[in-house]
């Protein structure tokens, strides 16, 4: 991609591939997808993130035609795909099952799709080898798939999808059954696989991790809304919602009232005996409105002495996880509220080590917490 940020969605001319109009669906009088509305753009790799339950898997399963909505217009490239059928559309599904078939050879998987397409054989031939150099599989185009590892499965199932060059590619969980270093090699393996063929991959997901590493934007559901779409970066740096903030990565979350004091600034009202906290926010609160800060473990200092900071609370050490590279420090303040605040261990042993019962001081400026309504 060069040196252009790739982001068609801020470009008001580009047209998008996906578009859902208002679309809702309902199985009974459950309303699994609610009046939802989204664009998702060429060479996008897209990822849908929510808990199990929230309408991810049925977003999907309308794109690929096992499904149709119940009310509202799903477009793939400009045309209204209601009713067409899921093997006359430009769209292709990986499982998270990978359903290969046991009893053919890597290459013969591969190529399924292709002779069922009547494709001449020397267009089959080069295209499956095409695949095979794609998902580096080469030296393993003769075996069957029991002769091979998980993650060796994984990628025939995705040069098997791509093998017939559709527009789109979803993957369902397609990392799912996989280690957890195994499952991290390949988020960048698909990556790289995605901007090569420069096809639209449409990932659900409930990991959020992947989410945030795969994907170019994340749409995080919530009972068959869409909550926020953003790239990770703004999804983590910028949650719109309690609910994002707490549903990507570590947060602490402390309620209280907002006064406004100065331009963008607030102050926030949110333990009896206690100093106000200092935030910035470019959305206004009105005067003693409900609030929640949002801040990041990572954002927070810890220390014994009392910083110069905009914001510093006292508090004790309740328990610390090491984590090789980082420890965060479980610090309960006198009003019986729990904060994280995490520091890298860049020393072999600090000068002054904190430890469990200490008495400590965590530290955080006005900018590093994002003021949430409620």
């Amino acid at each position: 991609m060069g040196q252009n940020v790739f982001a068609p969605w801020t470009d008001p001319a580009a047209e998008p591939l996906i578009r859902f109009q208002n679309v809702t669906k309902r199985f009974g009088s459950f309303v699994a997808i609610d009046d939802l509305t989204l664009d998702i753009y060429e060479q996008e790799f897209f990822a849908l993130l929510g808990p199990s339950g929230c309408g991810k898997t049925t977003l999907m399963r309308m794109l690929a035609g096992f499904e149709n909505a119940s009310e509202g217009r799903i477009e793939l490239a400009g045309q209204d795909i209601d009713g067409i059928p899921p093997n006359k559309r430009a769209v292709n599904m990986m499982f998270q099952s990978y359903a290969l078939f046991p009893h053919l050879s890597v290459w013969d998987n591969i190529a399924f799709g292709l002779r069922r397409d009547r494709m001449a054989k020397a267009e089959i031939d080069a295209r499956v080898d095409e695949m095979l150099k794609l998902t580096r599989l080469e030296s393993f185009a003769r075996r069957k798939p029991h002769q091979i590892s998980g993650g060796q499965r994984q990628r025939v199932a995705l040069a098997r999808s791509l093998a017939k060059a559709p527009k789109l590619l979803l993957l369902d969980e397609p990392l799912g059954a996989l280690d957890k270093k195994l499952r991290q090699e390949t988020q960048f393996e698909l990556m790289d696989i995605q901007e090569k063929t420069g096809t639209t991959f449409v990932i659900v997901t409930h990991d959020q991790e992947e989410a945030m590493t795969v994907a170019s934007r994340v749409a995080v559901m919530d009972h068959g809304r869409i909550i926020q779409v953003a790239t990770p970066e703004e999804i983590y740096e910028g949650p719109n919602s309690v609910y994002v903030a707490d549903f990507i990565g570590d947060v602490n979350l402390i309620e209280g009232r907002a006064t406004a004091s100065g331009e963008d600034g607030y102050s926030i009202e949110w333990a009896a005996g206690q100093p106000p906290l200092s935030a910035q926010s470019k959305r206004p609160f009105t005067d003693a409105q409900r609030c929640h800060l949002a801040v990041r473990p990572e954002k927070v200092a810890i220390s014994h002495d009392r910083p110069e900071a905009d914001n510093a609370v006292e508090g004790r050490v309740l328990d610390i996880a090491y984590l090789g590279n980082i420890s965060t420090y479980h610090v309960e303040l006198p009003s019986g509220l729990v904060i994280k605040a995490q520091a890298a261990n860049t020393r072999r042993i600090a000068r002054r080590d904190i430890t469990w019962e200490d008495t400590v001081w965590l530290s955080w400026s006005a900018s590093a917490a994002v003021m949430l309504a409620d």
